[in-house]
């Protein structure tokens, strides 16, 4: 498979460059600044491109099997760069005539699926604390859910640094119930197996820890 990174040297992007290239996958990374990328491989290549750049990026995605945005905010200001990473992968993709793209949001400002207690007690108090981030992810939801592309929305809750366990426990009808976290590399685990599901094109998935 021939895939294309957005967000390449965050946490999940990382992960996803790493263990797709340990499968064999060849991987463009998208990154604005590759010294802090850290991860090597003869099946990688690495374009330095900002998310305005959009004949960078169409020539990053042209070809490609797909596209997996693993894009998030730093901190907790304001900030749309989920949203704008979406709209420049949408872009990116219908001008090169790619289909498949995968986007990473989070199941933290969404309650279907949810128990009592976290929908009334602790996603409230999260909402108010990760609010600028929230408003960015269901902002890019909207933009994706809204194109006409092979999109799957994953959503992940609290993000862990373990290591790769390959249990994941995974719904598209709500968010997990009895798990609030899962580790990084996991979640491009998951990822990588869902490029390659066409049973997810079009679906939004909550993922958790199995």
């Amino acid at each position: 498979m021939k895939l294309t990174v957005l967000g390449a040297t965050g946490g999940i992007g990382t992960e996803v460059v790493k263990q797709a290239l340990a499968a064999g996958h060849h991987v463009t990374a998208v990154v604005r600044d590759p010294s802090r990328l850290t991860v090597e491989g003869a099946l990688l290549e690495i374009v330095v491109a900002g998310l305005s750049e959009h004949g960078a990026l169409t020539e990053a995605v042209a070809g490609r099997d797909a596209v997996i945005s693993a894009l998030g905010a730093p901190d907790r200001k304001p900030t749309t760069v989920v949203t704008e990473g979406a709209h420049a992968a949408l872009a990116a993709l219908r001008s090169s005539g790619v289909r498949r793209l995968l986007v990473v949001t989070a199941s933290g400002p969404f309650v279907d699926g949810d128990g009592f207690f976290t929908r009334n007690l602790v996603k409230p108090i999260l909402g108010q604390v990760l609010k600028n981030n929230f408003h960015d992810m269901v902002a890019a939801e909207r933009v994706v859910t809204a194109s006409e592309l092979d999109w799957t929305i994953v959503r992940p809750p609290r993000l862990l640094n373990g290591p790769q366990t390959g249990a994941i426990a995974a719904r598209t009808d709500g968010n997990v119930r009895g798990s609030f976290s899962i580790n990084r590399a996991d979640v491009a685990d998951y990822l990588l197996r869902a490029a390659l599901d066409d049973t997810l094109i079009r679906q939004t998935v909550s993922i958790a820890q199995g």
